[in-house]
Protein backbone atom coordinates (compact mmCIF):
# COMPACT_ATOMS: atom_id res chain seq x y z
CA UNK A 1 0.00 0.00 0.00
CA UNK A 2 2.96 2.45 -0.45
CA UNK A 3 3.54 2.73 3.24
CA UNK A 4 0.05 4.86 3.70
CA UNK A 5 -1.47 3.45 7.20
CA UNK A 6 -5.28 4.39 7.64
CA UNK A 7 -5.71 7.35 10.24
CA UNK A 8 -6.25 6.47 13.74
CA UNK A 9 -9.09 9.02 14.52
CA UNK A 10 -10.79 11.94 12.57
CA UNK A 11 -8.90 14.95 12.15
CA UNK A 12 -10.02 18.67 10.14
CA UNK A 13 -9.69 18.34 6.67
CA UNK A 14 -7.02 21.28 6.19
CA UNK A 15 -8.54 23.75 3.77
CA UNK A 16 -5.35 25.71 2.82
CA UNK A 17 -1.77 25.20 1.91
CA UNK A 18 -0.50 26.60 5.56
CA UNK A 19 -3.13 24.34 7.01
CA UNK A 20 -1.47 21.47 5.10
CA UNK A 21 1.74 21.99 6.03
CA UNK A 22 0.98 21.88 9.56
CA UNK A 23 -0.35 18.70 9.38
CA UNK A 24 2.93 17.54 7.85
CA UNK A 25 4.76 18.75 10.17
CA UNK A 26 2.29 17.64 13.26
CA UNK A 27 3.01 13.94 10.88
CA UNK A 28 6.80 14.49 11.16
CA UNK A 29 6.28 14.44 14.95
CA UNK A 30 3.68 12.02 15.89
CA UNK A 31 1.16 14.80 16.87
CA UNK A 32 -1.55 14.08 14.50
CA UNK A 33 -4.26 11.05 14.50
CA UNK A 34 -2.80 10.79 10.89
CA UNK A 35 0.19 8.50 10.26
CA UNK A 36 2.32 7.92 7.29
CA UNK A 37 5.29 6.10 6.01
CA UNK A 38 8.24 7.78 5.56
CA UNK A 39 7.54 7.65 1.75
CA UNK A 40 4.44 9.14 1.96
CA UNK A 41 5.14 12.19 4.34
CA UNK A 42 7.83 12.99 2.31
CA UNK A 43 5.47 12.86 -0.85
CA UNK A 44 3.17 15.05 1.14
CA UNK A 45 6.22 17.24 2.01
CA UNK A 46 7.56 18.15 -1.03
CA UNK A 47 4.01 18.94 -2.46
CA UNK A 48 3.80 21.48 0.52
CA UNK A 49 7.34 22.91 0.20
CA UNK A 50 6.29 23.34 -3.96
CA UNK A 51 2.55 24.89 -3.42
CA UNK A 52 2.81 26.52 -7.58
CA UNK A 53 3.88 23.81 -9.30
CA UNK A 54 1.65 21.58 -7.21
CA UNK A 55 -1.32 23.66 -8.55
CA UNK A 56 -0.67 23.60 -12.28
CA UNK A 57 0.83 20.21 -12.80
CA UNK A 58 -1.74 17.43 -13.49
CA UNK A 59 -1.42 13.91 -11.63
CA UNK A 60 0.93 12.84 -14.29
CA UNK A 61 3.05 15.67 -14.15
CA UNK A 62 3.47 15.54 -10.29
CA UNK A 63 3.92 11.65 -10.28
CA UNK A 64 6.45 11.97 -12.80
CA UNK A 65 8.06 14.85 -11.23
CA UNK A 66 8.00 12.95 -8.11
CA UNK A 67 8.82 9.42 -9.46
CA UNK A 68 5.88 7.86 -8.03
CA UNK A 69 2.46 6.79 -9.82
CA UNK A 70 -0.56 8.40 -10.14
CA UNK A 71 -2.52 6.23 -7.71
CA UNK A 72 -0.08 6.80 -5.00
CA UNK A 73 -1.24 10.18 -4.91
CA UNK A 74 -4.71 9.29 -4.95
CA UNK A 75 -4.07 7.08 -2.34
CA UNK A 76 -2.32 9.75 -0.01
CA UNK A 77 -5.32 12.13 -0.09
CA UNK A 78 -7.43 9.85 0.67
CA UNK A 79 -5.53 9.04 3.24
CA UNK A 80 -5.73 12.56 4.38
CA UNK A 81 -9.36 12.46 4.49
CA UNK A 82 -9.89 13.93 0.86
CA UNK A 83 -12.57 12.62 -1.65
CA UNK A 84 -10.10 12.09 -3.90
CA UNK A 85 -6.57 13.77 -5.77
CA UNK A 86 -8.61 16.42 -7.08
CA UNK A 87 -9.96 17.49 -3.33
CA UNK A 88 -6.95 17.83 -2.48
CA UNK A 89 -5.55 19.20 -5.97
CA UNK A 90 -8.40 22.29 -5.07
CA UNK A 91 -6.81 23.41 -1.74
CA UNK A 92 -3.19 23.80 -4.20
CA UNK A 93 -5.15 26.06 -6.92
CA UNK A 94 -6.92 27.93 -4.72
CA UNK A 95 -3.96 29.30 -3.09
CA UNK A 96 -2.56 29.79 -6.54
CA UNK A 97 -5.41 32.00 -7.55
CA UNK A 98 -4.96 34.44 -4.76
CA UNK A 99 -1.18 34.34 -5.59
CA UNK A 100 -0.93 34.76 -9.61
CA UNK A 101 0.61 37.49 -9.79
CA UNK A 102 3.62 36.88 -7.28
CA UNK A 103 3.82 33.23 -9.70
CA UNK A 104 4.01 34.61 -12.69
CA UNK A 105 7.05 36.89 -11.72
CA UNK A 106 8.81 33.61 -10.84
CA UNK A 107 7.62 31.62 -13.61
CA UNK A 108 9.20 34.61 -15.29
CA UNK A 109 12.92 33.99 -13.75
CA UNK A 110 12.27 30.38 -14.83
CA UNK A 111 11.67 31.50 -18.34
CA UNK A 112 15.36 33.97 -18.23
CA UNK A 113 17.10 31.12 -16.71
CA UNK A 114 16.04 28.35 -19.49
CA UNK A 115 16.93 30.55 -22.05
CA UNK A 116 20.67 30.54 -20.74
CA UNK A 117 20.21 26.50 -22.12
CA UNK A 118 19.93 27.59 -25.28
CA UNK A 119 23.64 27.61 -25.94
CA UNK A 120 27.08 27.67 -23.62
CA UNK A 121 26.90 29.84 -21.15
CA UNK A 122 28.93 33.10 -21.05
CA UNK A 123 30.56 34.01 -17.32
CA UNK A 124 27.90 36.42 -17.29
CA UNK A 125 25.04 34.00 -17.71
CA UNK A 126 26.45 31.74 -14.99
CA UNK A 127 26.27 34.99 -12.47
CA UNK A 128 23.19 35.58 -13.37
CA UNK A 129 21.58 32.62 -13.48
CA UNK A 130 22.87 31.23 -9.52
CA UNK A 131 21.71 35.17 -8.70
CA UNK A 132 18.23 34.57 -9.83
CA UNK A 133 18.00 30.86 -8.16
CA UNK A 134 19.33 32.78 -5.06
CA UNK A 135 16.37 35.10 -5.15
CA UNK A 136 13.80 32.49 -5.65
CA UNK A 137 15.15 30.44 -2.62
CA UNK A 138 14.75 33.72 -0.94
CA UNK A 139 11.55 34.38 -1.64
CA UNK A 140 10.11 30.36 -0.78
CA UNK A 141 11.33 30.75 2.66
CA UNK A 142 9.62 34.63 3.09
CA UNK A 143 6.42 33.54 1.26
CA UNK A 144 6.63 29.78 3.95
CA UNK A 145 7.33 31.75 6.85
CA UNK A 146 5.26 31.91 10.04
CA UNK A 147 5.90 35.37 11.76
CA UNK A 148 5.18 34.29 15.08
CA UNK A 149 7.32 31.41 14.64
CA UNK A 150 10.09 33.84 13.94
CA UNK A 151 9.21 36.23 16.23
CA UNK A 152 9.17 33.44 19.30
CA UNK A 153 13.05 32.08 17.89
CA UNK A 154 14.42 35.72 18.11
CA UNK A 155 12.82 35.92 21.59
CA UNK A 156 14.51 32.68 22.52
CA UNK A 157 18.00 33.54 21.06
CA UNK A 158 18.00 36.78 22.87
CA UNK A 159 16.73 35.58 26.53
CA UNK A 160 18.39 32.55 27.02
CA UNK A 161 21.20 31.56 29.45
CA UNK A 162 23.43 30.17 26.92
CA UNK A 163 22.88 29.48 23.19
CA UNK A 164 24.89 27.13 21.32
CA UNK A 165 24.73 26.56 17.15
CA UNK A 166 25.82 23.14 15.59
CA UNK A 167 26.23 22.47 11.99
CA UNK A 168 28.82 20.10 10.48
CA UNK A 169 30.91 19.70 6.70
CA UNK A 170 29.40 22.63 4.54
CA UNK A 171 27.07 24.16 7.36
CA UNK A 172 29.74 24.43 9.66
CA UNK A 173 30.38 27.88 8.19
CA UNK A 174 26.59 28.99 7.97
CA UNK A 175 26.68 28.15 12.06
CA UNK A 176 29.83 29.92 12.70
CA UNK A 177 28.43 32.85 10.98
CA UNK A 178 25.28 32.77 12.90
CA UNK A 179 27.25 32.08 15.94
CA UNK A 180 29.91 35.59 15.17
CA UNK A 181 26.51 37.63 14.89
CA UNK A 182 25.06 36.28 18.19
CA UNK A 183 27.84 37.07 19.82
CA UNK A 184 28.16 40.70 18.56
CA UNK A 185 24.74 41.43 20.23
CA UNK A 186 24.87 39.24 23.71
CA UNK A 187 27.07 36.89 26.30
CA UNK A 188 26.99 33.15 26.32
CA UNK A 189 26.95 32.31 22.71
CA UNK A 190 29.18 29.50 21.24
CA UNK A 191 29.95 26.54 18.33
CA UNK A 192 28.12 23.56 19.88
CA UNK A 193 31.59 21.48 19.06
CA UNK A 194 33.84 24.25 19.62
CA UNK A 195 37.07 24.70 20.14
CA UNK A 196 36.94 21.73 19.08
CA UNK A 197 35.30 20.04 22.22
CA UNK A 198 33.23 17.34 20.73
CA UNK A 199 29.21 17.24 20.35
CA UNK A 200 28.93 14.93 23.99
CA UNK A 201 31.10 18.01 25.91
CA UNK A 202 29.23 20.35 24.70
CA UNK A 203 25.98 18.83 25.09
CA UNK A 204 26.98 18.42 28.77
CA UNK A 205 27.00 22.24 29.50
CA UNK A 206 23.37 23.12 28.53
CA UNK A 207 20.87 23.20 30.43
CA UNK A 208 16.85 22.71 29.84
CA UNK A 209 15.91 26.21 28.30
CA UNK A 210 19.46 26.77 26.57
CA UNK A 211 18.65 26.82 22.88
CA UNK A 212 20.67 24.72 20.41
CA UNK A 213 20.29 26.04 17.11
CA UNK A 214 21.09 23.14 14.21
CA UNK A 215 21.42 23.16 10.54
CA UNK A 216 21.22 20.51 7.72
CA UNK A 217 19.85 19.68 4.47
CA UNK A 218 19.61 16.72 2.20
CA UNK A 219 21.80 14.75 2.51
CA UNK A 220 21.34 15.23 6.14
CA UNK A 221 24.66 14.79 8.64
CA UNK A 222 23.79 12.28 11.01
CA UNK A 223 25.86 13.35 13.84
CA UNK A 224 23.56 17.20 14.00
CA UNK A 225 20.49 14.87 13.61
CA UNK A 226 21.59 12.76 16.90
CA UNK A 227 22.36 15.95 18.56
CA UNK A 228 19.20 17.75 17.93
CA UNK A 229 17.38 14.42 19.51
CA UNK A 230 19.39 14.09 22.35
CA UNK A 231 19.05 17.81 23.10
CA UNK A 232 15.87 17.94 23.08
CA UNK A 233 15.59 14.78 25.26
CA UNK A 234 17.32 16.69 27.53
CA UNK A 235 15.09 19.61 27.77
CA UNK A 236 17.28 21.70 25.56
CA UNK A 237 15.03 24.22 23.24
CA UNK A 238 15.96 23.17 19.42
CA UNK A 239 15.71 25.47 16.93
CA UNK A 240 16.44 24.03 13.19
CA UNK A 241 17.31 25.73 10.15
CA UNK A 242 16.59 22.91 7.32
CA UNK A 243 14.96 22.33 3.92
CA UNK A 244 11.64 20.28 3.99
CA UNK A 245 9.12 19.01 6.37
CA UNK A 246 9.87 15.69 5.80
CA UNK A 247 13.81 16.63 7.47
CA UNK A 248 15.12 14.46 10.56
CA UNK A 249 15.49 17.92 12.50
CA UNK A 250 11.80 18.57 12.18
CA UNK A 251 11.15 16.35 15.30
CA UNK A 252 13.43 17.38 17.84
CA UNK A 253 12.45 21.11 17.08
CA UNK A 254 10.61 23.87 18.14
CA UNK A 255 11.04 26.16 16.01
CA UNK A 256 11.43 24.54 12.19
CA UNK A 257 12.38 26.93 9.54
CA UNK A 258 12.48 25.65 5.98
CA UNK A 259 14.51 27.19 3.10
CA UNK A 260 15.04 25.47 -0.17
CA UNK A 261 18.49 25.10 -1.88
CA UNK A 262 17.93 23.97 -5.23
CA UNK A 263 20.55 25.98 -7.70
CA UNK A 264 22.69 24.95 -10.13
CA UNK A 265 25.30 25.48 -7.88
CA UNK A 266 28.24 23.15 -7.67
CA UNK A 267 26.73 22.05 -4.02
CA UNK A 268 23.60 23.00 -2.06
CA UNK A 269 23.04 26.59 -2.16
CA UNK A 270 23.78 28.60 0.90
CA UNK A 271 22.94 32.01 0.09
CA UNK A 272 19.23 31.95 1.27
CA UNK A 273 20.19 30.33 4.28
CA UNK A 274 22.93 33.43 4.95
CA UNK A 275 19.98 35.72 4.63
CA UNK A 276 17.94 33.91 6.82
CA UNK A 277 20.15 34.35 9.65
CA UNK A 278 21.31 38.13 8.42
CA UNK A 279 17.18 38.68 9.19
CA UNK A 280 17.03 36.54 12.51
CA UNK A 281 20.00 38.58 13.61
CA UNK A 282 18.31 41.63 13.28
CA UNK A 283 15.20 40.32 15.19
CA UNK A 284 17.34 39.70 17.74
CA UNK A 285 19.12 42.96 18.18
CA UNK A 286 15.68 44.76 17.98
CA UNK A 287 14.08 42.63 21.18
CA UNK A 288 17.36 42.64 22.99
CA UNK A 289 16.83 47.15 22.18
CA UNK A 290 19.62 48.75 24.36
CA UNK A 291 20.85 45.78 25.42
CA UNK A 292 22.00 44.83 22.18
CA UNK A 293 23.21 48.17 21.26
CA UNK A 294 25.36 48.59 24.45
CA UNK A 295 26.57 45.09 23.60
CA UNK A 296 27.70 46.33 20.21
CA UNK A 297 29.62 49.50 21.66
CA UNK A 298 31.78 47.30 24.21
CA UNK A 299 32.73 45.12 21.27
CA UNK A 300 33.71 48.38 19.12
CA UNK A 301 35.79 49.21 22.18
CA UNK A 302 38.19 46.44 22.67
CA UNK A 303 38.60 46.19 18.79
CA UNK A 304 39.64 50.42 19.38
CA UNK A 305 41.89 49.68 22.33
CA UNK A 306 43.50 46.58 20.55
CA UNK A 307 43.61 48.57 17.23
CA UNK A 308 42.82 45.66 14.88
CA UNK A 309 40.73 47.46 12.25
CA UNK A 310 43.80 49.67 10.06
CA UNK A 311 43.11 53.08 9.71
Amino acid sequence: MDGFPLPKAPVRLPRTVDELRQLALAIGRNESAISLGAKAHAVLCRLVDHPEETALWTISELAQWLQVSPSTLTRLATRLGYQGFADFHSVFRDTFTKSARRFYARQAHRLINDAHNISPETEWDVVARLSQESIRNIEAFVGHINPGDLAQAAHLLAHARRVRVFGLRQIHSLASFLTYGLGMLRTDVALLDGPGGGVAEGLAQMEPGNVLVVSSMAPYTRTVVDAARVAAQAGVVVIALTDTRASPLVPPARQAFFIPYESSFISNSMGAYVVFCECLLNLVARDLGDRALNAVRRREGFISQLRIEME
